[in-house]
């Protein structure tokens, strides 16, 4: 068995009000990401990076936004799922990279906590999570202010058991 790299990305336009959720954090904001579930936008990259690395579909098929069970549901409860069935296929996670594209907020002021809360949901250290944050340069619908862009790549390694 073989290491395996999965890249995820996802999108969400804000809305207004309170609070903003990246990365399983609330973030004092005036404005949040609109989506089915809680529309954490980070938590939705990195679970469609472990999915693909493991050829299972993406978080659509496995949270259907059809299914009124997913309505607000926890994102970090979706990505946990996704990490199980990594582990189920005979993988961890050995490191995962996101970069959040957005004109506001600031990342860095929230970085280790969205890095220690994904460490603990991807059973790996948080020196194994890393997390950026890039503008738009002003530059269309982000630049904008409009929404936020998420892209993650999630690496995964055969687990101990496996090798």
């Amino acid at each position: 068995m073989t290491t395996r790299v999965g890249i995820g990305y996802d999108s969400h336009r804000f809305a207004d009000g309170g609070p903003l959720r990246l990365g399983g954090i609330d973030i004092e904001h005036d404005r949040h990401l609109v989506g089915h579930s809680d529309g954490d936008a980070v938590a939705h990259a990195i679970t469609d990076a472990i999915l693909g690395a493991i050829g299972a579909g993406d978080i659509g098929e496995l949270f259907s936004d059809r299914d009124p069970a997913n309505r607000g549901r926890d994102s970090l409860q979706m990505l946990g799922i996704a990490v199980g069935r990594a582990q189920a296929a005979g993988f961890q996670i050995s490191n995962v990279d996101v970069t959040v594209v957005a004109e506001s907020p600031r990342i860095a002021p929230y970085r280790q906590a969205i890095q220690a809360g994904l460490a603990r949901v991807l059973c790996v250290s948080a020196s194994a999570v890393s997390v950026k944050g890039k503008t738009n340069e002003g530059m269309g619908w982000i630049g904008r202010g409009e929404g936020i862009a998420c892209l993650a790549v999630a690496t995964l390694s055969p687990n101990d058991s496996t090798r």
